[in-house]
């Protein structure tokens, strides 16, 4: 038996690994700052063995209560990813699986590797326009697609938080839809709207294996009121373009380690927020919840809960700063409780048609403001 994840967004510290009913592993932090709660490991060598394996140190991480309800995902094939058994005693995150093949990935939410991100930018790169705003700390590009010829300008980015991998899954899905010649909606869209789209904001974080931070330590939904080459490049620089180009509709993708649903947080709790943007975002919502059953307006955050820091997130910033239209979407690391899935949970498929099924609401919107 063989741990490793010297790879591609792999991140495990290992105790001991010589039992493979008693595996003891500590979940590490991101490369410069005590986030920690994302994982990713292979083990090697235990084809049709019971694996027992503990992560000593769950109860310290940055999200403790994300583990209540959570069932990790394990994949043979790195494409078809399934929820493995998991308990947590307050401490202690118990992960027991038998491998029916010889090797077994294992990981917090299905992993999006950076090299289908360039497959997802050579993609796009044949169906609209492909940029990169800038380069990170680690002089990677920040990718942006532009699409559509209509005066409105929308802005869609994601994987601020370089661990919450279905945002990336999402972005697939919606761009997947949006190239499609013979989808009504998407032409419709095209030719209302001209949308850029960051498929991820963090390549450098999704690559070192964290879960919040850039190669810098920065948590970067937290950069949009001060935003600094040497600290938040990824930030200043879509910002910045931002500007340029104006902004009629904004979503920020991210993903929740603790509530199991998928929900949306908008703008309403900014003092002075157009009361019409409002009414907007209700419709916006409403019509999203109307769309897909893996949408629901219930259960999300608390109105007070980003209030001392309300303006340094994306969402809130531009919701702010142009008076539109701002959402940050969440989906959960767990499930969507309102239609639950024992084998995958929340799972890469649900987060590729929530990205399609998100089309609806936008060019609703496009309509809309076109008629105004």
């Amino acid at each position: 038996m063989y741990i490793t994840s010297q790879f591609d967004a792999g991140a495990i510290d290992i105790i001991d690994a010589g039992q493979p009913d008693n595996i003891r592993l500590n979940i590490r932090a991101d490369n410069a700052c005590e986030f920690r709660q994302w994982f990713y490991f292979r083990i090697q060598d235990v084809r049709n063995t019971p694996l027992t394996i503990r992560l000593e140190n769950a109860g310290n991480c940055t999200y403790p209560q994300g583990w209540e309800g959570y069932q990790a995902v394990a994949s043979y094939d790195r494409q078809t990813w399934f929820r493995i058994q998991t308990d947590y005693d307050g401490q202690v995150l118990t992960l027991q699986h038998t491998p029916i093949h010889n090797n077994i990935f294992i990981a917090y939410f299905a992993p999006y590797p950076y090299e289908r991100h360039r497959d997802l930018i050579a993609f796009a790169n044949t169906h609209a326009h492909v940029s990169s705003l800038g380069t990170t700390i680690e002089d990677r590009p920040i990718d942006c697609v532009t699409w559509g010829t209509g005066p409105l300008p929308i802005w869609i980015i994601a994987r601020q938080h370089p661990g919450e991998t279905m945002t990336e899954w999402l972005i697939e899905g919606l761009i997947n839809r949006l190239f499609n010649n013979n989808d009504v909606i998407a032409r419709q869209i095209a030719q209302l709207a001209t949308l850029h789209i960051i498929p991820n904001m963090n390549p450098d974080g999704a690559i070192h294996g964290n879960l919040r931070s850039n190669a810098a330590g920065i948590n970067l939904n937290r950069e949009w009121m001060y935003p600094s080459l040497n600290n938040s490049p990824e930030v200043y620089h879509v910002r910045n373009q931002m500007h340029t180009t104006g902004v009629s509709l904004f979503l920020d993708i991210h993903g929740d380690e603790t509530i199991p649903h998928v929900f949306t947080d908008g703008c309403g709790m900014i003092p002075d927020y157009p009361a019409a943007s409002l009414a907007q975002e209700q419709t916006f919502t409403q019509l999203l919840a109307s769309t897909t059953p893996d949408f629901q307006t219930a259960y999300g955050y608390a109105p007070d809960r980003f209030s001392d820091e309300m303006l340094t997130l994306a969402s809130k910033y531009v919701g702010h700063t142009f008076g539109c239209v701002s959402l940050t979407l969440e989906m959960p690391f767990k499930d969507h409780n309102n239609r639950p899935d024992t084998t995958y949970g929340w799972s890469p498929i649900r987060s590729q048609q929530l990205g399609k099924d998100l089309c609806v609401p936008i060019l609703a919107h496009c309509l809309s403001l076109q008629n105004n």
